[in-house]
């Protein structure tokens, strides 16, 4: 079963508490996610880094509940 967009939320600040996130269901399918997630826990990180905590949060349901998601990540 399909990830919600609250679940993806909700997900994400679990693992990153202070996250302002924005996440778009881009084909209206929810299998295909854009997500913007913007923490200070980035701070002179690489983006690699930044983006590997935030799919890190979602372990085994990567690629398997949550199908695909493009991921923006910034600071603050």
């Amino acid at each position: 079963m399909p990830m919600t967009a609250s679940e993806i939320e909700r997900t994400i600040l679990a693992a990153i508490p202070d996250a302002q996130i924005t996440v778009e269901d881009l084909a209206g399918d929810g299998d295909h996610y854009a997500c913007t997630v913007v923490s200070e826990i980035f701070r002179g990180r690489t983006r690699v880094a930044q983006h590997k905590l935030v799919y890190e949060a979602f372990g085994t349901r990567m690629g398997t509940e949550l199908h695909a998601m493009a991921l923006k990540t910034l600071t603050p």
